[in-house]
This record gives C-alpha cells, sequence and structure tokens, in this order.
C-alpha cells in the first residue's frame, strides 16, 4: 500500500476546475500551488491539523485532530492509518479511532500508548503539537458494535485495549443507548487508566451504565472466572472484547465452554501469528534489492528471517496493520501467517511481518 492519506471527499465541481486549468501549471499541479497556501487544501491526500493533545494517564495520549475535507466516516472500533514526519522522514502507524463517530466540533481522535522503544508513540505522546499537519490514511477494521444493537451487553478491556471500546461508548452515549451496559476495565496501576474521567462521567449520567474499574497491580488480573460476581448475568449479553491475548484466549475458552462462543467478538492487537511453527514449507528468500539470499523456516515471518540473517528491513507494528514492511512478491507462494492462506500475488505488495515462504520467493526488499 502506498503511503499516502485516503482520497479526500472533494466537490465535482472542484475536482473539475483543477484539472481544467491543469495545463495552465505546468510542469506542477494546482494542488502544489494549493498547498503552499494551506497544506490542507491538497486534493491528493485528506490530511488533518492537530488541534489538542491531552494527556490520557501517565503514559498515553489522545489526539484530536481536525480533518482538512469532510470526515468520510467510521464505525466505532474501526483504526486509521496516520502518517506523520519526525525528524524529516515519514511514519505510518495505524490506531484505533477513539472518537465519537459524530465528532464534536469535526473532529477525530486516536489516543496512542507510549512505547519507550517505538518511534512513532513516544513522538504522538509526548512530542506533537497543535497546528502540525497529519496524514489521514484508510479507514479499516471489523471489530465493530453489532447492528441491530443488543438490549444488553458487555465491554471488557485492558491497557491500550480500552481505544476501540471507548469509540463505541461514546457512540453508544451519543444515542442514549446506553440502557444496559456493563464495562470492565483494567490497568495496571491507577496512573494507568485511560479515559478515566469520560468513563466516571459515563457511570454517574446513566443509570444502565455499570463500570468497574480493576487495578491490576493490587487486586490481580481479571480471570474469566471473576465474571459470575462482576457480572453475573454475562452469559445472556453480547460481549466487546479487546486487550492482551492472555486475557482474550481464556475469555473465548471459558465463552465456549459455556456455549455461548457466538457472543463474544475480539479486538487482537498481538494476532496470532505462526501459531503453528511446523505449518507450510518454508523456503529460501531472495531479497533482490541486496541480492541477498536467507532461509525462511515454516511458520517464521520473512521479516524474521531477514532480521535474523543481519538484514536492516524497515517494520511499524510486526502484526499486518501498518503496512511499513511492505515489499513486492517477485515471484512464489507466501502463507499467511494469519490464516494459513497460501497465495501467489506476484507483482503485489505483501506484509512481510504476516507472511512466510511456501516455497522459494523472491521480494522486492
Amino acid at each position: 500500500m502506498a503511503e499516502r492519506g485516503a482520497t479526500p471527499r472533494v466537490s465535482p465541481w472542484r475536482r473539475g476546475f483543477l484539472g481544467a486549468i491543469r495545463h495552465l501549471f505546468n510542469p506542477l499541479y494546482p494542488d502544489d500551488y494549493l498547498e503552499l497556501i494551506n497544506p490542507l487544501w491538497t486534493t491528493r491526500e485528506l490530511r488533518g491539523r492537530v488541534v489538542e493533545v491531552r494527556p490520557e494517564g501517565a503514559d498515553a495520549a489522545t489526539v484530536w485532530i481536525k480533518p482538512g475535507y469532510e470526515w468520510p466516516g467510521h464505525q466505532p472500533g474501526q483504526y486509521v492509518r496516520l502518517g506523520v514526519v519526525i525528524d524529516g522522514v515519514f511514519h505510518w502507524r495505524a490506531y484505533s479511532l477513539t472518537s465519537d463517530p459524530h465528532p464534536r466540533d469535526g473532529l477525530i481522535s486516536v489516543t496512542p500508548k507510549l512505547v519507550e522503544e517505538g518511534k512513532v508513540s513516544p513522538y504522538l505522546v509526548h512530542g506533537i503539537r497543535p497546528g502540525e499537519i497529519v496524514r489521514l490514511g484508510e479507514i479499516e477494521g471489523v471489530f465493530t458494535l453489532p447492528d441491530p444493537l443488543p438490549e444488553k451487553m458487555l465491554f471488557i478491556s485492558a491497557g491500550s485495549g480500552i481505544t476501540p471500546i471507548m469509540s463505541m461508548l461514546r457512540d453508544l452515549d451519543h444515542r442514549d443507548r446506553v440502557d444496559d451496559v456493563v464495562a470492565i476495565h483494567s490497568a495496571h496501576s491507577d496512573d494507568q487508566v485511560m479515559f478515566r474521567a469520560d468513563l466516571e462521567s459515563m457511570d454517574e449520567r446513566h443509570d444502565g451504565f455499570d463500570l468497574t474499574l480493576r487495578i491490576t497491580g493490587r487486586d490481580g488480573r481479571i480471570k474469566a472466572t471473576d465474571l459470575d460476581e462482576l457480572c453475573p448475568d454475562w452469559r445472556e449479553r453480547e460481549a466487546m472484547c479487546s486487550g492482551p491475548r492472555e486475557l482474550l484466549d481464556s475469555l473465548v475458552e471459558h465463552w465456549e465452554a459455556e456455549g455461548v462462543g457466538d457472543r463474544i467478538h475480539l479486538e487482537r492487537f498481538q494476532p496470532i501469528i505462526g501459531g503453528n511453527a511446523g505449518e507450510g514449507e518454508g523456503g529460501t528468500v531472495r531479497f533482490t534489492r541486496s541480492d541477498t539470499e536467507v532461509t525462511c523456516e515454516p511458520g517464521m515471518p520473512i521479516l524474521v528471517a531477514g532480521e535474523e540473517n543481519g538484514l536492516e528491513l524497515k517494520f511499524g507494528c510486526r502484526i499486518g496493520i501498518c503496512h511499513t514492511c511492505t515489499g513486492v512478491l517477485k515471484q512464489g507462494n507466501i502463507r499467511d501467517l494469519r490464516t494459513g492462506e497460501v497465495s501467489s500475488p506476484e507483482g503485489q505488495s505483501i506484509r512481510i511481518c504476516v507472511n512466510t515462504a511456501e516455497g522459494d520467493v523472491d521480494v522486492e526488499l
């Protein structure tokens, strides 16, 4: 996927006018001059201006953004690719949208949690300032509210897993549909609780909202067996869950053991990648730009195979979301480590963090 923002919603009249006067600006484009006046006016990609940066607990921040054109809209729970310039270099990352889909003053928000060894999250949490321009990429994600809304809902989250759920809760609040909602959220310490003021405000304003905040450093981690006490009727509720793999795996096992596995919906920030280490053929990967060949064992991401042989390859999330590690497959078959699907998308970009070699492959990297 190209490192470019989404196509803005520009009126047909404006696009037509800019196309009609294109010949007056050779060798440049009208957009080149519009960007000099205001970088948000470009019709090539959707951009936004940072309006506010608000701390969320001790190690996260909500970045409020005003899109340059009409926001195409998102469903609560989806995420957006965000492009920022750090030290003169473009970086793209995917973050859950934490704003109400009907945003205040036309603003949208993302809430990154600090990853100390990362490149983008420290900048977004501590460095970015109001007035800066960001790129807004495609909206993605299938972890969304059921339609129609069920009468009774349960939300379970831990740490930054609350980010997609916060958009859902804000949407329910906006639509006045907080009739019978239970929210259980855990964080390691009191000062790491994200959106605490918003959650407690909802708890105070809605009789149908039942909030439980669990501080794991003091009270221990939430276990699936705690649900009979925390939410006695959990089997009757549609559950939206987001957080670390260990928590989600235990919840799925518990729901399935109780015969209600169809009532739980998940957002995995750490999807199971390479779960079957011996599955597939493996093979030799040739990185064409450096003319380097490496052995890729069955179940091993192509990215890891390259790194273990001394190659410095670009990467971001390492879970197939941010598109930083893409390379063009020149020939051969690959296996998607998330689904097990084998394909041969020759001539197309592939994400080497979530694909392994199925036989010998050539990748343009």
